[in-house]
């Protein structure tokens, strides 16, 4: 699935940057051409001015992160999204899956570092590498819990998002079942770049539906995996 995703990741780059790469080589053919006729063009806006040949020639285009890439020109759009699900897992259980952010680099999609740098007063600061190849951002969060209620992580330096709020939430699941609990997980962001925000339309749901299984597969891997009847009647309190 990661794989298939890094491959169309890879054709929708190839479709955005290619255009603009040949309307370069145009207007440099156009320029040489222009020069002749005593004018010139400014960049691709249709300003003209005098040609002067003791103008110094521009200096060239100057190197871009990929980030810069695609300026926010036109702004970018805001994305949530929220989903509830009842796990064959207490509350205390899945509270350690997500409090322990120095382990999300094991487990969460496209996660592939985190460290925590600091913690006091009941706020962690913590840095994090996100995506995969030519998309690959650190940026720092900071962590808020409430222990075995609530993590809410916002980012609050970064290159990448202009916003970014992560809240999960712990709930009782099943009557009589202190083995199972409510997880309820809620994300905004907004990215700095309209490339990026561009992408993010494209591969929005299939990201942000992996979240939530991550971290049951985590929460599998340490404690075991759910019973059969409680799945069962986990099916039967969803539908």
């Amino acid at each position: 699935m990661a794989g298939h995703c890094r491959r169309s990741v890879s054709v929708v780059l190839r479709s955005l940057l290619e255009p603009r790469s040949r309307q370069c080589r145009s207007v440099i053919r156009g320029a040489k051409k222009q020069r002749q006729s005593g004018l010139c063009h400014l960049s691709s806006c249709g300003i003209l001015a005098t040609h002067c040949t003791k103008t110094p020639l521009p200096s060239p285009v100057q190197t871009r992160t990929f980030l810069n890439l695609a300026a926010p020109l036109l702004g970018s759009k805001r994305m949530e999204y929220s989903e509830s699900k009842v796990l064959g897992f207490s509350i205390e259980q899945m509270y350690e899956v997500v409090a322990n952010v120095e382990n999300y680099k094991i487990f969460v999609p496209w996660c592939n570092c985190s460290q925590v740098l600091s913690c006091k007063k009941g706020v962690t600061r913590a840095e994090l590498e996100v995506g995969f190849p030519p998309i690959v951002e650190r940026y720092v969060s900071e962590i808020y819990v409430i222990p075995l209620h609530q993590v809410r992580a916002v980012c609050r330096d970064g290159k990448l998002f202009s916003h970014l709020e992560t809240v999960w939430r712990f709930g009782p699941g099943l009557p009589g079942q202190a083995d199972t609990c409510t997880l309820n997980f809620y994300v905004s962001f907004e990215f700095k770049s309209l490339l990026h925000s561009q992408l993010a339309n494209i591969f929005f749901d299939e990201v942000v539906k992996q979240m939530v299984c991550a971290f049951e597969n985590q929460a599998a891997k340490i404690y075991g995996p759910q019973t059969a009847p409680q799945q069962k009647k986990m099916l039967q309190a969803v539908q």
